[in-house]
Parts: C-alpha cells; structure tokens; sequence
C-alpha cells in the first residue's frame, strides 16, 4: 500500500490527476457528450487553470472550454433544463450540471483574464435559465431533493434570491432520510459519497444549516464501520445500482477530511488518509481544494477505529464482524420479502456472507433453490440470539387453486387477470381457496475471528438446492471444474480456496457429496426476461435435495499452513 497523500502535497497531487482529465478533455470531441460530462470538462479545464500561476488560460484550455460551453448553450432547451438521457425534462439531472457551473462561476468571481471573464459570463447565463425550473422542479428519488437543493444554495451564492432559500427549507422540512445507524434511505454508498454528503456539506455551508454537518458525520460513522481490509465500503444492503459491487473508499475522501478537520476526529483523519493512500484520481478534488483552501491544512492526529468483534446494524440486517484473521459479513436485509418483486431502488441482493481473508475473499455465498421459480434464499427475518449468532429465515409459499364459488363464476370465463405473487393469469385469484406449498429455510451464522460457521436447515416438499460459494478471481480452488457452466464441485467434504499467500478453507458436515448440483438459479423474475442476477468469479458449487440439515464451516488462514 502506498503512503497517504500528505497535506503539503495533496493540492499538487490533485492537480496532477486534473492536469491528466483536463488532457484528456482538451483532445477529444466535444459533440456527443451529455450536458453533465460537457460540464464536469469545464469544472476540470478551469481548475487547472485558476491552479496555474499563469495569469491567463492557455490558448488551447480557451478554445476547448468555448466549445464546450457552446455545446452546453445547445443542449440547454427553451424551459433552462438540459436536454439529454432517459429521465426527460429532469430537474435533478440538470441540478448536477448546475451545482458543477455554480462552483466553477464561484472559483471565477474574482477572474480578471478577459477569456475566463467569459467563461464565467457564460456560465452565469446557464446557471439563469435554470433557476426557474430548479425552482419549481420535482424529483424522483430520495437523494435528488439534497442535490436540487444544493443547486439553488449554490444559485443562491451567486445571485442571492430569498425564494432559492425558502425552496431549500421546503425540501430540508421534509426530514434528512437518515436512519440511526447513518444509513439514508437508499443504502448506497455511491449516492451517499456522490450526492447526499456533498449536498448536505454545501447546503450546510452557504446557508449556514449546522445541523446538516452533523447529518454527514453520522453516514461518516457509520462508514468506518464498512471500510473492508481491500478499502472498499460494503454494498450488499444497497437499493441502487451498487449493491453487491465493490465500492472504493476514495469517494468519500473530501467529507472525511472536511469532518476530520472540523471536529478533530481522529477516526475521520484515518479514513481520509486511507481514502487517498492509492494516490488520488478524482480530478474534481482539485475544484474543492481551490474553493476550500482549509482542506489542504494538516489533518488532526490520524487514528485508527476501534472495530473488534461483531458489529450489527439491525435497521438493514447486516452484520460486520473484525477478526483477527478473517474480516465477514452476513446479511439478510432484502427487499424482497416486503415487495415480493426484483425492482430498481429495492435491495435484491441474495449474498448471504462474505468473507475477506488477506488476498483471499470469498465475495458470496447464495442459497439457490428450485422451487416454483421464487428464486434464492432472501431472508425475511433477521435477529441476533443469545449467544452471538446470527438467525437468518425464510419462508416462501406457492399454491394450487381451487374452484371459483358459484357466485363468483362467469359463464363467458372472462376472469380479471391477476398476480398470485410469482406470475399473473386471468384466473381472479384473490376469489379463489389455494392450496398452500411451502419451503421453509433458517441459517444460523456464527462469526468467528477466523471465519464463520453456517448451520443450515431447509424444511419442505422434495426440491433441489444448491449452495453457491464465490470466491474472488485471480485465485484458485482445489475441486473439480464442470465443462457446462465453469464451476467447481465440491468432491468431498473440504475444499480449499488459495489466492497468494492466503487461504480460505470450507468443510461442510451433512451433505451427500455424490449429488452433481444444479446451476445457481435467478428465480422467474430475472430468468422471465432472460437475464439473471448471477455473479462471476470462481465459484464451488455443494447441491442436495430439500429437506436438508448441513453446516458449512469457513476457516481463513495462510496457503502454507
């Protein structure tokens, strides 16, 4: 691992990460390009100019910002919104250009270059014609009405207008949607670090909402206690479209350093340093450091949180457990339970555990059934016992129905089509007795410093199951691979996963390991439309038939031992 970036050297670091975007901006089209990256281009350009001591923009950086503010003039349509993406006439879409043309009209207040002048002319001309809508403007998502408001803050700070501010308070009354483990609303670390916490800080800042610091210091604690040994922040109970990826803690550079320095927090201070120790790449960290010179200040004295044991965050049904060998993860926080349907802004994730063992991480483990086409098992009840363990259930149910009454018969059989909750028939379901066909599933997950134990029992009619563990590539499994889909089976009762000089060993007691398991299966909602939510890397497939009683133990350790 790289040395963190130190404070004397951080402004210079983020310019030279600017100075290679700005390259890039200066010597590719222009046409084509959507109103948010034509923008994110000027932020860059004129960053790395204002960040020169030069005392005028190089002829190139002129040229190229005039074409891309005019190719922003174009996509700018008669109502002040941009034109551009599927979310039509969005205000929120066009609050994220405004927000970037805010800052960099702000970093140009005091311009005296006649070519940057102009630039800042033209941007005050955007930023205008988009105030009425941003104004008026509606939303879609939770996170939007923290970005729109930024942007008419930010407005506000360039041309002060007391309705901009009312229209902030409106959307602010609301309440933050923060829960009381620092979670918003959409559980997505790349919102959180993209849109709410740079919203919220700015908001705080140029209207002096103090309270709405301590907002993004809540989401900060909550992240120290997500930040993986690979320095990624964890996703699995995500309701957007980061949810089971890995997600770098880099984003979350600026805030923590903001925080670190206001507060003194020494926990903060580690994450920001953390967040850069890779070096730094964001060439829009060189616009927050112009605009806010304190960030370059030293940070207070870095340390490290305290983070043994098991950590549990009840409100997403997520576990966290720091080991000394091993750091793991159990979940059972999806929404599927709830919903009953795989839906944009739903948490559909089916990872039950994930294991992180030095070079050696096993990124998933899934419970696939065939049953009715209802997919793999989401756990719909989720407690800590007594003892530490984690108990994670599920029950899932598909019926047979019976003959409609007599006096909900049609002679002509026209019946409202409806949804039983796995598929829709002209059937009126909701009038009809079923026959209820039921599977039942409870895993309990013990945490341990060097791993996990699952016991695992599922209770019904006779159906095939499959666990799927997958481990992350570069690595290797010592079991047999199967031509037709790439994964490994188990031939026994253990198997060893070995990536460097890291290993990750899996025992399993109460299987037949004669059984060739099926493939991991969607369920009907991904399958439906031909697609799946299945994920890659190398993967051990163990397979059996309902009912069933087995445990699976995982145990880190070296590839040597």
């Amino acid at each position: 691992m790289r040395d963190a970036v130190p404070a004397s050297s951080l402004l210079a670091a983020a310019r030279e990460a600017a100075l290679l975007a700005a390259g890039d901006a200066a010597s590719s089209p222009v046409a084509g390009l959507a109103h948010r990256e034509l923008m994110r281009r000027v932020k860059t350009l004129v960053s790395v100019a204002v960040s020169s001591s030069s005392e005028t923009a190089p002829p190139g950086t002129v040229v190229t910002l005039r074409a891309l503010l005019g190719e922003l003039r174009r996509l700018q349509t008669p109502t002040g919104l941009f034109e551009g993406g599927d979310n039509v006439q969005s205000p929120p879409d066009s609050a994220f250009t405004i927000n970037d043309a805010c800052d960099v009209h702000h970093l140009l207040r005091d311009a005296v270059d006649p070519s940057l002048v102009d630039v800042r002319d033209a941007l005050a001309e955007l930023i205008r014609n988009a105030t009425p809508p941003l104004l008026a403007g509606g939303v879609h998502t939770p996170n939007h009405r923290w970005e729109i408001s930024a942007a008419l803050a930010r407005i506000h700070r360039s041309f002060p207008d007391a309705r901009l501010v009312a229209r902030v308070d409106e959307w602010l009354a609301e309440g933050v949607d923060i829960d009381a483990d620092g979670y918003y609303s959409e559980r997505s670390p790349n919102y959180a670090s993209a849109v709410s916490n740079p919203s919220l800080l700015a908001i705080a800042e140029i209207l002096d909402r103090p309270e709405l610091r301590r907002v993004v210091e809540r989401n900060l604690e909550l992240t120290l206690a997500l930040i993986h040994p690979d320095r990624t922040v964890e996703t699995l109970p995500s309701r957007r479209q980061d949810q089971g990826t890995r997600f770098p803690l880099a984003p979350y550079a600026v805030p923590f350093r903001s925080l670190a320095l206001s507060t003194g927090r020494g926990d903060f201070a580690w994450a920001a340093e953390l967040a850069v120790a890779d070096g730094i790449d964001d060439p829009g960290m060189l616009t927050e450091l112009l605009l806010h010179p304190a960030l370059n200040e030293a940070l207070p004295g870095v340390q490290a949180p305290r983070r043994e044991g098991t950590t549990v965050h009840p409100g997403v049904a997520l576990a966290v457990h720091r080991g000394a060998a091993a750091d793991t993860v159990a979940y059972g926080g999806s929404d599927y339970a709830r919903h009953g349907r795989i839906r944009s802004g739903l948490a559909n994730d089916p990872t039950i555990l994930r294991l992180f063992a030095g070079g050696a991480v096993l990124d998933s483990v899934r419970l696939s059934r065939t049953f009715f086409g209802l997919g793999p098992f989401r756990a719909d009840a989720f407690r800590t016992l007594p003892d530490g363990r984690i108990e994670l259930r599920e029950r899932v149910s598909a019926g047979y129905y019976q003959p409609l009454a007599p006096d909900a018969r049609r002679a002509g059989g026209d019946y409202a089509v409806t949804d039983d909750g796995r598929f829709s028939a002209a059937m009126s379901f909701p009038e009809r007795t079923a026959d209820d066909v039921a599977l039942e599933t409870t895993i309990l997950v013990a945490l341990h410093d060097d791993g996990a134990h699952l016991e695992v029992t599922i209770d019904g009619p006779p159906s095939p199951w499959t666990l799927e563990l997958a481990f992350r590539d570069g690595g290797a499994v010592d079991a047999p691979r199967r031509d037709r889909d790439g994964a490994h089976v188990l031939p026994g009762h253990r198997a060893r996963y070995t990536r460097g000089g890291d290993a990750i060993t899996v025992e399993l007691d109460g299987i037949d390991p004669a059984a060739d398991p099926a493939p991991y299966w969607p369920g009907e909602d991904y399958a439906f439309l031909s697609g799946t939510d299945a994920v890659g890397g190398v993967r051990l497939l163990v397979g059996g038939t309902t009912p069933a009683r087995f445990v699976v133990r995982l145990r880190a350790g070296a590839a040597d031992a």
